[in-house]
């Protein structure tokens, strides 16, 4: 496992990923931030968690609709939850 330092959301979390994935949470933390752009452009004026669970709701109908494997799924869903739990410790 290496360390990694994310941004999501103007917060930053320093995760622990295999090297493989490390290109993969990249990539996904890239595609949050961005999704998050898109939806406060298009709903200005809500919280930033409301945008966060938009990018949720995206993110699971999104697998949905492309048909993904469920081991394609599976792993998209335990990223989910490992970015929610990061996001959850820091608003506490």
């Amino acid at each position: 496992m290496i360390p990694v330092n994310i941004a999501i959301a103007d917060r930053t979390y320093r995760v622990k990923v295999s090297p493989e994935d490390e290109s993969t949470v990249r990539n996904t933390v890239k595609i949050i931030n961005d999704k998050i752009t898109e939806y406060k452009t298009h709903f200005p004026g809500k919280d930033m968690q409301d945008y966060i669970s938009m990018v949720l709701v995206w993110f699971a109908t999104e697998s949905k609709n492309k048909n993904v494997s469920l081991n394609d799924e599976k792993h998209l869903l335990e990223k989910l939850d490992q970015i929610e739990k990061l996001v959850d410790g820091s608003l506490k």
